[in-house]
């Protein structure tokens, strides 16, 4: 299913593998085809694809199931989860229908297909991943499958051959008319004219939870119109089972190298959804960003280099990762070369000219891509660190200032900090805890980040300038301070405007 620079998988290297041994490909490659938009995921993919989009193409999907994790713990309703995913599923996981006459279908369900699979591979390690997979997969479906057309939903629903519901005759709908109606809006006719399925009342917990349901000898009745409950409820329960298969089929993985390390940045980004920087270095339009800036525009920044920048004032110095972290960070929000060494030189206020030229100066130089070799001058040297990096790379030691605050704080310290930011809440303070708790450092950091620009946000959305990038959860540093600055400065200036 895989291959590099184009080039199919060794011949020699594929005959030592066991095909009955083999979980993610079946021994004879068969062309896959997608009839329908909707996928139960049955079967695994057997095509070659690059290393590179075996990566880039889960990556994406990650980045959508962290999006719906997101909706999730904002208690967001089912409509406010469609619409704020819309734009988020076009731009990085697009399926259109078949009516669409889209030239690009094949493609697109091949991508999610691969996708799927490649995350189930990479979450199948522990049952918390599991369950988290399991968990946002089926929150994907379940908006997938209310959106589709309503006959090719039917016509994909008729090809799962579900044996385990059985139709409810005539007669026992006229018995039970009482009891069956009591489950209706009422309207006259309603029993009669819905068709109603007798099913195992395991397989609708979530109908019986909210009684939408009759139940009777262990059997749920369930009308047509409930029938998506029905169909992703086996759709979880499937996945279940094969990820449980998966989990026993992972040693076995390590007969090909290459995936490993790509599995596991995968299961560690499931921590938060990894993200590029994707703006360029320019700083938003109207702010200064120079040296002698810097301490006002801290008020933007996020926990994590809040208490970098506090630090640095404090102590008049940074260890290594903190320095590396900062630095970074201040390339990333527009700092120039020549400013971010008279800030440094500025910050290092106890040591002499001498000493901060030959301990620190060629270290802020390459990480710009000022000095060092071709490669790093030609790519402008390093990308400031997304929340992923920062949170599961060089956690800090004693005397260390860099780190995510939200895991690597104890509670105590973190509530100090995020209050000297502005959070006095006490239920957001409770949200944080449980955030930490929880693991959701992510969700912290955009927690604290919505409390502290609740009426500007309010406002941008009032105003209509409020963009699907700005919706998004925010999963890197700079762009918390992007826009930060952007509904800080919201029409204090005409050139000041909402940008993705």
């Amino acid at each position: 299913m895989l291959r590099q620079n184009h080039d199919r998988i060794d011949p020699k290297r594929r005959n030592v593998v066991d095909h009955r041994k083999k979980q993610f490909a079946t021994p004879q490659y068969k062309e896959t085809e997608y009839p329908h938009r909707l996928n139960f995921y049955t079967d695994a993919p057997t095509a070659d694809i690059t290393l590179e989009q075996f990566e880039q193409w889960a990556i994406d999907r990650l980045r959508v199931l962290g999006e719906l994790e997101a909706c999730s713990f904002r208690n967001r309703s089912p409509a406010e989860t469609a619409t704020h995913m819309r734009p988020i599923l076009d731009k990085y996981l697009p399926l259109d229908s078949n009516s669409s006459a889209s030239g690009k279908l094949s493609a697109q369900r091949q991508k999610d297909h691969y996708s799927h699979f490649i995350l189930r591979l990479a979450f199948s390690s522990t049952e918390d991943l599991r369950r988290r997979f399991s968990r946002v997969e089926t929150m994907l479906f379940r908006l997938r499958f209310g959106s589709d057309d309503l006959n090719e939903r039917s016509a994909f629903v008729s090809s799962l051959n579900l044996d385990w519901s059985e139709p409810v005759s005539e007669a026992e709908k006229a018995e039970l008319a009482g009891e069956l109606a009591a489950m209706l809006p009422p309207r006259k006719g309603a029993v009669e004219d819905d068709a109603w399925f007798k099913v195992d009342w395991e397989r609708v917990p979530d109908l019986i939870e909210s009684r939408r349901v009759f139940l009777k000898q262990g059997k749920a009745y369930v009308p047509s119109r409930e029938q998506a409950s029905m169909v992703v409820a086996e759709f979880t329960s499937r996945l279940e089972r094969q990820l449980e298969l998966t989990t026993r089929a992972l040693p076995r993985l390590d007969e090909d190298d290459r995936l490993t390390p790509i599995l596991n940045h995968l299961s560690k980004n499931f921590i938060t959804p990894d993200a590029a920087y994707m703006s360029n270095t320019s700083a938003p339009a109207g702010a200064e960003i120079t040296a002698a800036n810097v301490d006002n525009l801290s008020q933007h920044f996020p926990a994590c280099m809040n208490h970098l920048h506090r630090s640095l004032r404090r102590d008049a110095h940074l260890k290594h990762y903190g320095r590396l972290q900062y630095t970074l960070f201040l390339k990333g929000i527009g700092l120039s070369l020549e400013e971010c060494l008279i800030f440094w030189r500025g910050g290092f206020s106890k040591i002499t000219d001498d000493q901060f030229n030959k301990e620190y100066r060629y270290n802020v130089r390459h990480v710009y891509g000022d000095v060092g070799g071709d490669s790093n001058r030609r790519s402008g040297g390093y990308s400031p660190f997304s929340c992923q990096k920062i949170l599961t790379e060089h956690p800090p030691g004693p005397g260390e200032a860099h780190g995510c605050p939200y895991r690597h704080f104890n509670l105590q310290n973190l509530t100090a900090l995020v209050q000297s930011m502005g959070v006095t809440d006490n239920g957001v303070m409770r949200g944080i805890k449980e955030d930490k708790e929880n693991q959701k450092f992510h969700m912290a950091c955009n927690r604290v980040f919505e409390h502290l620009h609740k009426a500007e946000i309010q406002k941008a959305k009032d105003e209509g300038v409020m963009t699907a990038n700005q919706l998004e959860t925010i999963v890197h540093p700079n762009e918390y301070f992007k826009r930060s600055y952007l509904l800080k400065n919201l029409g204090k200036d005409t050139d000041v405007k909402m940008e993705g």
